[in-house]
C-alpha cells in the first residue's frame, strides 16, 4: 500500500512539475476599440447592440498583461490598458443626432482582471512530435476599473474637458467600473513565445463615457450644446419634412438615460512564457526543453 502511494505521489509531482514550466506569461497587446453610446451611431434610433456602432470611429487600444495558469482549465490574467474612444454626430444619418451636433473623445486608462476558461487545446500543432507549438481557445470574464475623462471640441477645434462643466447639471465620477467578457485564443511557438487574438466587451456602470445621458442644462454654449438654427434648417430640408426638429434648449432631451455606455476591444497579444526551475523536471523531461544531448562523463586514464 505504501509503495502504491509513493508511486502515485511521484507521478503527481512529475505531472505538476511538467505543467508548471510554462504556466506564467507576460506581454503586451495592440488593437482597436469602439464604443456604444449616445453619440453617433446608425440611421435609426439608438440601439443597445454593436449594430449601432460606427466603424469609422474605431480607435486604438494598447496595454500590457500578466497571466498565470493555475490548472488545465483555468488561468488568471491581469492587464493595464490605454484605450481611446470617440464619436461624432456629424457622421450619422440619424436626423435628430445630426442636428444635436455633439462629439467627444475619451482617453481612458483601464485596469482589469479576469478568469480564463479553456475550452479547447491542441498540445502538438502539426503533430511534429516535439510539442513546441500548442493552441489554446478560451472564454473569459472578470471585473475592471477605468479612468474616464471625456472631452468635446469647441468652435476653435480645441478639446475641452466636459466633466467639470456639468453639461447636464450632474457631477459624475471619472473613476468607473466594468465587467469585461469575451473570447480569445493563442499559439505557443517554440515553447516560449505566445501570439494570440482577443475580443472583449465591457459592460459599464456609467452613462457618461461620452458625457451624454439625459437633458440639457444650458442653452447654446458651443460645447455642450452646438445646435444652431442654420443646422436645424439644413437637416429638416434634407429630410423634406417641415418642423421636424426644433432648438435643443435647456431642459430638452439630450440623450437616452435608459442604457449605460459600453465598449469593445479587439487586440493582438504577444507574450513570453516563463520557464520554471524545477531540477526534477529538467532531469526527467529535458526533451520538452529541447535538450536532447546527453552529457558525457569525462574520465582520466589510470596507469
Amino acid at each position: 500500500m505504501q509503495k502504491r502511494v509513493y508511486i502515485l505521489a511521484i507521478f503527481l509531482f512529475a505531472s505538476l512539475s511538467g505543467f508548471s514550466q510554462y504556466n506564467v506569461d507576460y506581454g503586451f497587446s495592440l488593437g482597436v476599440a469602439n464604443y456604444l453610446g449616445d453619440i453617433g451611431g446608425g440611421i435609426e434610433t439608438a440601439k443597445s447592440g454593436p449594430s449601432d456602432m460606427k466603424l469609422d470611429h474605431t480607435r486604438f487600444a494598447i496595454g500590457g498583461f500578466y497571466r498565470t495558469r493555475f490548472s488545465q482549465k483555468f488561468a488568471f490574467k491581469g492587464s493595464l490598458n490605454y484605450i481611446r474612444l470617440s464619436g461624432d454626430d456629424s457622421n450619422t444619418a440619424n436626423p435628430a443626432r445630426r442636428s444635436r451636433n455633439l462629439n467627444f473623445r475619451n482617453d481612458m486608462y483601464e485596469l482589469e482582471g479576469h478568469l480564463e476558461l479553456y475550452l479547447f487545446r491542441v498540445n502538438d500543432v502539426g503533430r511534429t512530435g516535439r510539442y513546441s507549438t500548442d493552441f489554446n481557445l478560451y472564454l473569459f470574464g472578470g471585473v475592471g476599473a477605468f479612468y474616464s475623462n471625456p472631452k468635446g471640441q469647441n468652435a476653435n477645434g480645441d478639446w475641452v474637458e466636459l466633466q467639470p462643466l456639468q453639461t447636464e447639471g450632474v457631477s459624475y465620477s471619472k473613476i468607473n467600473f466594468s465587467i469585461p467578457a469575451g473570447l480569445g485564443f493563442y499559439y505557443t511557438i517554440d515553447r516560449k513565445y505566445r501570439l494570440g487574438l482577443e475580443m472583449g466587451w465591457r459592460t459599464t456602470f456609467t452613462d457618461y463615457i461620452d458625457d451624454v445621458s439625459n437633458t440639457y442644462a444650458n442653452d447654446y454654449d458651443g460645447i455642450s450644446n452646438k445646435t444652431t438654427q442654420a443646422l436645424l434648417d439644413k437637416v429638416n430640408a434634407e429630410n423634406d419634412v417641415n418642423n421636424l426638429l426644433t432648438n435643443f434648449d435647456a431642459g430638452s432631451r439630450r440623450g437616452n438615460p435608459d442604457d449605460n455606455d459600453s465598449y469593445l476591444t479587439a487586440t493582438v497579444n504577444f507574450s513570453w512564457a516563463i520557464r520554471g526551475r524545477s531540477n526534477f523536471y529538467k532531469s526527467k523531461h529535458n526533451w520538452v526543453l529541447g535538450k536532447n544531448k546527453r552529457k558525457r562523463r569525462k574520465s582520466r586514464a589510470k596507469f
